[in-house]
């Protein structure tokens, strides 16, 4: 029976008349993932650079999110080519690959994606599910089509190189993340800093007279506004593992008890 697959993030961006909101899946759970699936944001990021997520735990979240209306993004640990071809070989359709700092590293990630001549994923569709085990018509000669790019700009060096790096034909967006940026940029555990927003407000509208879409992370909601308002095209504004954690602690600050503070009483020292 043939079968297709789905329209990738790249097509959604270039449909949307508002910006996308997403949040990040990092539990590693295709249950957490299902949940989220359906709660009406129109992407997630499922995260396996700081998250406990394998090639088996990707694959049951993309098998949980599949046939829900949001589209899933897949992050890499490292732009390795090895790495990417594996997780597009699972159905992966969607990357976010961190730590892009060159053009010479966003012509890498994108080669990986592309079978050769324009590029070097290797050959295995036969065996994998993207092709739905070669049940998708044409899929080698169509493979590039089915893959969308988004490179992640989280390093002063990615800054000052993005405009080549927006120039890079295979790249499909680019996406901000301003705690490396911050860090980076000698500010860490600083993401609010003026200089830093002024950074990541600098590389949106770079990405806008580029015509290519760029992305952020914001979770505080003032922030994410504003970066809505200079252009970001799509957004992160939340984490799964963070709002069970800050929910936890609701209820535990409003139902639990508190110990009483004992004052430290001052007794003269012996000898």
């Amino acid at each position: 029976m043939p079968l297709r697959v789905e329209d990738t993030f790249r097509h959604a961006l270039a449909a949307a008349d508002r910006p996308l909101a997403g949040m990040w899946v990092c539990s590693g759970s295709p249950l957490i993932a299902e949940l989220c699936a359906g709660s009406g944001l129109d992407w997630l990021l499922v995260d396996a650079e700081h998250s406990p997520n394998g090639l088996e735990s990707i694959l049951a979240q993309l098998q949980a999110i599949h046939g829900y209306p949001v589209h899933a993004l897949v992050r890499p640990p490292v732009n390795d080519t090895v790495l990417i071809k594996q997780y597009l070989d699972l159905g992966v359709q969607n990357l976010l690959v961190p730590m892009v700092n060159s053009v010479a590293e966003a012509e890498a990630a994108v080669a990986a994606t592309r079978y050769p001549p324009h590029g070097v994923r290797g050959v295995g569709s036969a065996l994998a599910r993207a092709a739905r085990w070669n049940r998708v018509p044409d899929y080698l000669a169509r493979a590039a089509d089915t893959v969308s790019v988004t490179v992640q700009i989280e390093s002063t060096a990615a800054v000052e190189a993005m405009e080549d790096i927006l120039k890079v034909d295979g790249v499909d967006a680019i996406f901000v993340g301003p705690s490396d940026l911050a860090a980076s940029m000698g500010l860490l555990g600083q993401q609010e800093h003026p200089e830093v927003r002024a950074a990541v407000e600098h590389c949106l509208a770079a990405a806008k007279a580029a015509g290519k879409p760029a992305g952020v992370n914001a979770f505080a909601p003032a922030t994410a506004r504003a970066y809505l308002d200079a252009g970001a095209a799509f957004i992160l504004v939340g984490a799964d593992v963070a709002i069970l954690a800050r929910g936890s602690e609701a209820l535990a600050a409003e139902y639990v008890p508190k110990a009483p503070v004992v004052e430290p009483v001052d007794t003269p020292a012996s000898y």
